[in-house]
């Protein structure tokens, strides 16, 4: 069983959105209500949503529509409605985090992403779930249960921003915010097929996210969009990267425009197992499509791979136990982890884009979780560079099968580039 999305403005983007906002050719409030509708016919089979700002986010519209009658817009999401993943701390709206002590916690402020996709005049609609903690490949905790796959209820929608990718899959938000420390944002939009950016470490504050109190806690973790459409994660990124006065780990870098990026002679490499784990017949086919469109806008592909990725699982593993009583040679771990992405930015000299897989194989059944998750994930959370996941198939069940593409530091309108190049032909539609 899976839960369609209806052929409405439901499916539009949410810079779509945005456009026929500030037209007035459709209201906020249109929008609101009918995301509102939506969530309560859908959300209690998902489960996707465990907070929901109906009341608020119906004044916020209401606002937002008289705002545009007086020739007034606040930003560049102005009247259009957002998700966010329960880590992070929302005025006035619990924010669990999945932690029974934190059932009831209502934070005096935003988090900086928060606050920012606010102030450019998006809506809040309601809080996603996630694991205890906001961590791990399971999104199920003792304070909401477990999320389902829109696309089958049997299955996972893998973690920890399981429950936002779920609702945005479902179309019960068209744009959110979840995070990724190891694979947060990428292994969900895959398995729930929609599109995700994790950031270059260092392009947008941690202010405010559980577990992050100064903001640089974890250098592997950053926030980043999730939506249905590539365009909406540049928009996205537009609005919350940069520097907050807080969080000491974000650099000032600027934002390069993905508009007018050419993917002619742009050197791809593209690998499906990696030497790190095998994948399945659908992944390897989702690869070669990929990679072929890419080579039709100009790429030129070669299938190579960092030899650096088969020490990505060790290298996490003993940061992992850090915080345990392991007796890990901190010393010995930031050497070797500093020699490993020395060795990625060496394979990089030769190449503009990797392309490879996000997992070994499509969302699991409920319940479940695949030996080695995260495997094709990890290496690029220690390197800290951008990644884009998009989808790129469809396995015999019907599951959606996507791939990851990586740029080095800051090029985040690289990676973009490609995956739209790759969503534009392979038309892979919303549920």
């Amino acid at each position: 069983m899976s839960v369609p999305v209806s052929d409405t403005f439901l499916q539009r983007s949410a810079t779509a959105l945005a456009t026929l906002i500030q037209k007035r050719e459709l209201s906020s409030t249109e929008i609101i209500s009918a995301y509102l509708a939506r969530i309560e016919s859908l959300n209690p089979a998902l489960n996707a949503l465990v907070q929901v700002c109906g009341d608020a986010a119906l004044n916020a519209a209401w606002q937002a529509d008289r705002d545009v009658a007086l020739g007034q817009c606040r930003g560049r999401l102005h009247g259009v409605p957002f998700t966010v993943k329960d880590v992070m701390d929302t005025q006035g709206v619990i924010s669990a985090a999945g932690l029974l002590e934190r059932a009831t916690h209502l934070p005096a402020n935003d988090a900086v992403v928060v606050a920012r996709m606010k102030a450019a005049g998006a809506i809040l609609l309601g809080k996603s779930n996630c694991p205890p903690g906001g961590g791990g490949g399971t999104t199920d905790n003792p304070v909401y249960g477990a999320t389902r796959n829109p696309h089958a209820l049997s299955h996972a929608p893998g973690g920890s921003s399981g429950g936002e990718a779920a609702a945005i899959a479902a179309g019960l938000s068209p744009v959110g915010l979840g995070s990724d420390s190891g694979g947060s944002l990428r292994v969900p939009a895959h398995f729930c097929g929609i599109c995700t950016l994790k950031p270059t470490s260092g392009r947008v504050p941690n202010t405010g996210v559980f577990d992050h109190p100064g903001g640089l806690s974890d250098y592997r973790s950053q926030v980043g969009p999730m939506a249905r459409h590539v365009e909406d994660l540049e928009l996205v990124l537009q609005v919350i990267a940069g520097e907050d006065g807080v969080d000491a780990g974000v650099v000032p870098m600027p934002l390069a425009p993905v508009d007018g990026v050419s993917l002619r002679g742009v050197r791809l490499a593209w690998y499906t197992d990696g030497g790190i784990a095998a994948v399945d017949d659908a992944t390897v086919d989702a690869i070669h499509l990929a990679a072929d469109i890419l080579q039709r806008a100009g790429a030129m592909a070669r299938h190579a791979f960092p030899v650096a990725l088969a020490d990505a699982r060790d290298i996490t593993e003993r940061y992992w136990s850090m915080r345990g009583a392991a007796g890990v040679d901190v010393v010995e771990l930031f050497v070797d982890w500093d020699r490993f992405r020395s060795a990625m930015l060496g394979f990089m000299h030769h190449y503009d884009l990797i392309l490879c897989p996000v997992d070994a194989g499509p969302a699991p059944r409920l319940g479940t979780e695949r030996a080695g998750l995260f495997n094709h994930t990890l290496p690029y959370s220690l390197a800290g560079w951008p990644c884009v996941v998009v989808r790129a198939g469809t396995n015999a069940e019907g599951l959606p099968v996507g791939v990851q593409i990586v740029a080095r530091p800051w090029r985040e309108h690289v990676v973009l580039a490609a995956a739209a190049a790759i969503e534009k032909v392979a038309e892979f539609g919303p549920l």
